[in-house]
């Protein structure tokens, strides 16, 4: 019998849909390489995202635009996996530790 409750799974089910992306798993694993969980990173809204080196060329490295960045993060927090909070012009986000934390939990 699973110890996963059906609410567990869809959440779980939620999270690998994110990371099925192949854009938005990487940029995961950029968040996760540049900031530990729980950590905050910051990102400028502005053309030149100017802010934390390791997401502000993010979508130089990447090559992404920044609006899809946007959404591509959108993505990622709808599904549990990254926090943000925006200050002023700056969008700052994390990876979210509880997260992370699950799921080293279910595959272990």
């Amino acid at each position: 019998m699973s110890k996963y409750r059906d609410a567990d799974v869809e959440e779980f089910a939620e999270i690998f849909k994110a990371l099925s992306n192949p854009n938005r798993l990487r940029i995961f694993l950029r968040l996760v390489s540049c900031c530990t969980p729980g950590t905050r990173a910051s990102i400028d809204t502005n053309a030149d995202l100017a802010g934390c080196a390791c997401v502000g060329e993010l979508g130089e490295d990447l090559g992404i635009v920044p609006s899809t960045i946007s959404h591509h993060i959108k993505e990622l927090r709808r599904a549990g996996l990254i926090s943000m909070e925006r200050r002023g012009q700056k969008i700052e986000c994390w990876i979210d530790s509880k997260t992370i934390m699950a799921l080293r939990d279910f595959f272990s």
